[in-house]
């Protein structure tokens, strides 16, 4: 019989592990901390496992939860739910929907704490591409560990392997590349040493956070290694709020003070900063009006003084106006996406000036900016300190409010519409806005209930209002409400999504049930795009493939009768406990009826696919068609020429 040696013992100082096993202990150790408070920088890691990450990272989770069992951690005990090694684990359906939860997750923890995301070689890993591009484009914070091809390369081509003939270093996990804000893959386990605090690193900063990748070889995660035991130490990661060089405020100060018509452009940074309370100071002691961004709306609440509304592409006509004569503008943590900008036409005055506050440089230079590179607290208080005096004029705040006046009756109308036979979804959104408590928290992504948002929705809290529209991805909502609801469970989440969404990410409904969370989804149903089917119809493409249909054999379009899909009985299926409503008033008593309830609950209504919606007050730059047979679409190329003369680079 032959003997089989001991594995040798660990060196002094060391603990072996596998690197699954490893990374597992090294997360749950990692910390962040601001303004004097701490708390995990993990609070768990979202999977689905396969072949590549089974018997590596799974094996690894496992294991950290049945030691913290053995020791006495568990739920209801005095030592806690979980142990400190374990980094607790959560099954989802989907891999891209895995990351947009823990995308909605990290937003509503204001990007202090994010969750770990694990999936399998191939289609699973690659699954996670678009989660990660939308997680940078917003820059939060999420870890994600695609498992990857063998290191050893011994049973090459593995199952779900794509082979590059000119380099077998390279797999598909290279897609992440240029979606994440930090990448590597784990080629040896001694390279965790030095990767996996590049990758906190980059986590736990406010100007580079994003989607940060560690591609694991599945070898690789089931390899042991001794590691030093000072790897496993709790560590901090402090999140520093970077304070304006004064040169700066004080420049940025002059060019505010030669303003005679200025404005604020509140982004996203504003509320990932907490600085709502020094955004409205700013307001109040200045009087310079407050116009927000999708991911601004909330830092200052719809009824102050000087909040104006969302602006640019889908804004409100008040901001929109005073967009159009700004002399200076001021945008704090705002990217000026084209929506924002109205692609270069909303900022109308031939001299306007931009003075930018972000705590990313990248952002502060754009539009030739007086550039205020810091944290968007530090930066608000030194520079409400610096105009002390400044003031603007009686009329032209007086002109402010009566813009302002004059959209709240155009909300009122929107809300209130009485439209029949099916309602508009702007009275959906309005009959939601009355019901929902100041943190309770909307969600939603895609279509045209963004652009009907930003204009009527009255945010009153920077946690109110959770609209993804950086990658403005459909299928978010479902998945997101979870996140959120995880982050703040004190907070009724309410997830609006449209058919299209529905249709592209339901699976999470299930997670949903498995972890017993209860969030209420209302489920707008109008058998098709309203959004692109009106962007299609506006230039000159008729609505053209934008209907839920059955094929016409006569015409051979897509033009027959409805699709006989039941969302209702596949919400009920998935677990969901489903009310139907008809008209706005059944709709009311739904979600009194959902609120009552604490299993996740659907509220499916009907809406009219044409409207009507807002009406529009700016532009976006969508490319018509040069040369055409079609005369609608000839017509709207003429259009199209006609309305981007307007547009300029700001320089």
């Amino acid at each position: 019989m032959n003997a089989t040696a001991d594995p040798p013992s660990p060196r002094p100082g060391t603990v072996r592990l596998t690197v699954g096993q490893a990374l597992v202990r090294f997360l749950a150790h990692q910390w962040s901390e601001r303004d004097g408070h701490r708390q995990k920088l993990f609070a768990g890691c979202f999977g689905i496992f396969g072949h590549g990450n089974v018997a590596g990272l799974g094996q690894g989770l496992l294991q950290a939860h049945a030691e913290a069992a053995d020791a006495g951690y568990g739920p209801g005990s005095a030592l806690g739910e979980h142990g400190p090694d374990e980094l607790p684990y959560l099954l989802g359906r989907n891999e891209q929907a895995m990351v947009h939860t823990a995308v909605a997750y990290a937003r509503t923890r204001e990007r202090l704490q994010t969750f770990a995301v694990t999936a399998s070689i191939g289609p699973g890993s690659t699954n996670m591409i678009t989660g990660a591009a939308l997680a940078t484009v917003d820059h939060i914070p999420v870890l994600l560990l695609p498992s990857d091809v063998f290191a050893n390369r011994i049973p090459d081509p593995v199952l779900q392997q794509l082979e590059h003939p000119l380099g077998p270093d390279v797999t598909v996990n290279d897609a992440f590349r240029p979606v994440s804000r930090f990448f590597d893959r784990i080629w040896r386990p001694e390279q965790l040493l030095a990767s996996a605090p590049q990758a906190m690193r980059v986590l736990t900063d406010p100007a580079e956070t994003g989607a940060v990748t560690l591609a694991l070889p599945q070898d690789v995660q089931a390899e042991a290694f001794d590691w030093p035991e000072e790897f496993f130490a709790d560590r901090v990661w402090h999140v520093a709020r970077q304070r304006p060089d004064a040169s700066a405020v004080a420049r940025a100060a002059e060019v505010i003070r030669s303003a005679e018509r200025p404005l604020v452009v509140a982004g996203g940074g504003v509320v990932y900063s907490g600085a709502s309370e020094q955004l409205r100071a700013f307001a109040t002691a200045t009087g310079i009006p407050v116009a927000d961004t999708q991911a601004g709306k909330g830092a200052i609440s719809w009824d102050h003084p000087q909040a104006v509304g969302g602006v640019g592409a889908t804004g409100a006509a008040s901001a929109n106006a005073l967009a159009l004569d700004a002399d200076v503008v001021i945008g704090i943590g705002t990217r000026y996406t084209d929506f924002t900008t109205a692609s270069h036409t909303v900022f109308g005055d031939p001299g306007v000036r931009f003075v930018n506050l972000n705590v990313a440089a990248f952002d502060a230079a754009k539009h030739a900016a007086t550039m205020v590179v810091a944290d968007a607290r530090e930066a608000l208080v030194e520079l409400t300190t610096a105009l002390a005096g400044y003031r603007t004029t009686d009329a032209y705040q007086a002109r402010a409010a009566a813009e302002v006046a004059a959209w709240q009756r155009v909300t009122d109308e929107c809300y209130h519409l009485g439209h029949g036979p099916l309602p508009a979804q702007t009275e959906v959104f309005g009959a939601l806005n009355e019901l929902m408590g100041d943190d309770d928290i909307l969600i939603n992504a895609a279509g045209s209930m963004p652009g009907d948002l930003q204009c009527l929705w009255r945010a009153r809290t920077p946690v109110g209002y959770h609209l993804e529209y950086g990658y403005s991805c459909m299928g978010y909502e479902v998945p997101a409400a979870l996140g959120a609801k995880l982050a703040r469970p004190e907070s009724e989440v309410v997830a609006i999504v449209g058919d299209g969404g529905y249709q592209m990410m339901p699976t999470e409904i299930a997670t949903l049930v498995s972890e017993r969370v209860k969030v209420i989804l209302v489920l707008l149903q109008n058998h098709g795009f309203a959004s692109i089917g009106a962007l299609s119809e506006s230039r000159g493409s008729q609505r053209f493939g934008t209907r839920y249909r059955m094929r016409n054999p006569q015409t051979g379009l897509l033009d027959g009768d409805p699709v006989p899909v039941d969302l209702v009985k596949n919400a009920e299926s998935l677990g969901a406990r489903v009310l139907v409503a008809h008209g706005i008033d059944d709709f009311r008593r739904a979600y009194a009826e959902a609120v009552a309830c604490d299993v996740t609950t659907v509220i499916h209504i009907e809406t009219d696919l044409l409207g009507p919606n807002p009406p529009g007050t700016a532009w976006w730059d969508v490319p018509v068609a040069a040369v055409s047979t079609l005369a609608s679409t000839q017509r709207a190329r003429a259009e199209y020429d006609e309305a981007r003369v307007p547009q300029r680079r700001y320089l």
